[in-house]
Formats: structure tokens, sequence, C-alpha cells
């Protein structure tokens, strides 16, 4: 399986993946409209097993598989900001 990657012009770090380049059609239309553009990035083999930078192949090929896309968000913040050592005595 193949899918074709495209990075929102709108929110950072937000990727989809397509079952078939170019194919938006299978995007809702508001999800379309949260993400505005889209700019291809590349085209990847999702191969069982195969190691993805932040998401599970598996998910992104049943996602792919079900319904034409899937959505990979910016990774959650851990860090609280508060915890960090400023360097203060407060």
């Amino acid at each position: 399986m193949h899918a074709h990657v495209y990075k929102s012009l709108r929110k950072d770090d937000t990727y989809v993946y397509l079952a078939a380049r170019d194919d938006f059609t299978r995007l809702p239309e508001t999800l379309r409209t949260q993400l505005g553009g889209l700019q291809f990035v590349l085209e990847v083999a999702l191969t069982p097993g195969r190691k993805l930078a932040r998401e599970d192949v598996d998910v992104v090929r049943g996602n792919l598989a079900l319904r034409g896309f899937h959505l990979q968000f910016p990774p959650a913040s851990t860090l609280d900001p508060m915890s960090e050592d400023w360097g203060t005595d407060a």
C-alpha cells in the first residue's frame, strides 16, 4: 500500500495521508477548510512493520483502507512550562 503525504499550509506539523494522489474528495469539507491548502510532501510505501516517525503504520493503513485518508496531528507537548528551572528563587 502506498500513501501520498501532504502538509497543511494553515496548521503547523499537520499532515494528511491519502490513499490516492490528489484525491481530496475523500476529506470532509470541514476538515479541508480547517487545513487550508495542502502541499504534496512525499509518497511512501506502507509495508507491514515499517517504522514511521510519529505514526503507527498499521493505524495509517487501516485509516487509508477505511476512509481513504489519515490525519497526523502535531506531537502533544508533554513538557510542563512551570516545571522548568527558571534560575529564580521564586
